[in-house]
């Protein structure tokens, strides 16, 4: 898989360059274990903690090695991006460590949490309307105005690759794994991870799990071409994403399966991450747990030999009033 550049915009050096590169500012985040889900799930589960990353999510490690991979003169200008949220934050956390400036285009709606963080972080916030054609439209339109560079939330060689460093680290920690759960939306997360993991380790399963109200990767992947939704339907905000033209490739090539699940399969994960394994995970964060625990994954024979399974829990930013509304409506 390292003839792979050509193939995909990342590889295994790309990832292990990016590592080194970023390892400086990031958290090399802990697998947590619990006996109770053990038992529940019929399985070992490793669960990689980015709720603890920096900003509060994985976007952090590909945002901090896309901006550490600009030149001077480059970077001078300051980058910008458009995000309803972690990767705004991550951005602008990033951009704030290198002291140049970061120009963020948020869709009204966005959750209230997550433009919070960008504003702490130094962003600059400039709003647009909640479509992705308008979300493009004010971000070329800054990009006009201040000669900044786009870095894109997931559609991007050196966010992949940053993305990855999660795979290098899960298998350095818990070698056994013999499968990985990643949560997918634009592909940028999955893609890193699934072309670190099968390099290192190519007999390793890598499973995508997905809401059922913006199943476009599981549909891509039936059809064989990328599929975008109308509209999405989800609580899981950070999972609404269309795959794009780089990690389309990726997904279609070396993501086994994708898992969908409902939204209350979603919450009733949100709250065992909250009451077994103490920890702060948002929707889109908890449904690797949901699709180990679904019956779709629990009596499909193709997993029955995934006995450790890492789960990405990749994010930990919620709305707390809007948590506490999503438990007593699954009630």
């Amino acid at each position: 898989m390292e003839a792979n550049r050509e193939k995909y915009a990342a590889d295994l050096s790309s990832i292990k360059e990016a590592h080194d590169r970023i390892k400086p500012y990031i958290h090399r985040t802990p697998v947590l274990t619990s006996e109770s889900l053990n038992s529940i799930s019929g399985r070992s589960l490793f669960f990689k903690c980015e709720c603890f990353q920096k900003g509060g999510a994985f976007k952090f490690r590909g945002a901090c090695n896309a901006v550490l991979s600009l030149d001077a003169e480059q970077a001078a200008k300051g980058v910008v991006t458009h995000s309803s949220g972690n990767h705004a934050a991550a951005l602008s956390l990033a951009a704030k460590i290198q002291g140049i400036p970061a120009y963020i285009v948020v869709p009204k709606g966005a959750p209230k949490c997550k433009v919070d963080n960008v504003i702490r972080y130094g962003g600059k916030v400039i709003w647009s309307e909640a479509t992705m054609s308008s979300r493009e439209e004010v971000a070329s339109k800054v990009l006009q105005e201040t000669g900044s560079v786009l870095i894109h939330p997931y559609n991007d060689g050196r966010i992949i690759s940053g993305q990855g460093t999660i795979a290098l680290e899960l298998l350095e920690q818990i070698q056994e794994i013999d499968a990985i759960v990643v949560p997918i939306s634009g592909g940028g997360l999955i893609s890193g991870v699934a072309l670190a993991a099968k390099s290192i380790k190519p007999s390793i399963r890598i499973i995508a799990a997905e809401p059922k109200g913006a199943d476009d990767a599981a549909q891509s992947k039936v059809a064989g071409k990328i599929i975008t939704l109308p509209v999405t339907n989800t609580i899981a905000d950070g999972l609404r994403a269309s795959l794009g033209g780089l990690t389309w490739p990726v997904v279609r090539d070396l993501v086994d399966d994708v898992v969908t699940l409902e939204d209350c399969e979603i919450i009733e994960a949100m709250k065992m991450c909250y009451e077994i394994l103490k920890v702060s995970v948002e929707p889109s964060g908890a449904i690797g747990l949901a699709a180990v625990l679904s019956n779709s994954f629990r009596n499909n024979p193709s997993w029955r030999d995934c006995k450790n399974i890492g789960i990405v829990l990749s994010g930990g930013n919620v709305d707390l009033g809007s948590l506490w509304d999503s438990f007593k409506s699954s009630k």
